[in-house]
């Protein structure tokens, strides 16, 4: 019980920092739609994960564990489709610049704001849980 409700709180926090670092995140609804969601992730990630692991288990191995980001995107997507309230869609990087080194600006569709949503979920979760274990 007290790992799920601290999975629930990491995951919360996770998907609020999500909501103000990209564009494409939008949450809306305040705390009680952040603990839900957080809530539900925390269910998704113990339940299907796991099986969604397995059966992407040949192409992980063959992307050296990079597959994994594409079974995160999907339980974010079962995750908008169960909390209304949080969507993600497309957004456009404005680009940046620092000593020389540019990014120019870059459209983001729909299945790659998703990808890149999972992606820096899962860092900002590893990171709570990093802080913890210390």
């Amino acid at each position: 019980m007290k790992g799920i409700l601290r999975n629930t709180i990491f995951n919360a926090i996770a998907l609020f920092i999500l909501s103000q670092i990209l564009p494409g995140v939008k949450v809306i609804g305040g705390i009680q739609t952040l603990l839900l969601s957080g809530f539900i992730l925390s269910i998704l990630f113990i339940v299907l994960k796991p099986i969604l692991n397995l059966f992407s288990l040949p192409l992980n191995m063959i992307t050296l564990g990079l597959f994994s980001f594409i079974s995160n995107a999907i339980l974010l997507y079962i995750l908008t489709v169960f909390v209304p309230n949080v969507s993600i869609s497309e957004f456009t990087f404005s680009g940046f610049s620092f000593a020389g080194f540019v990014i120019p600006v870059m459209n983001f569709s729909t299945f790659w704001a998703f990808i890149i949503s999972a992606a820096l979920l899962a860092l900002v979760i590893n990171f709570f849980h990093w802080l913890i274990k210390r």
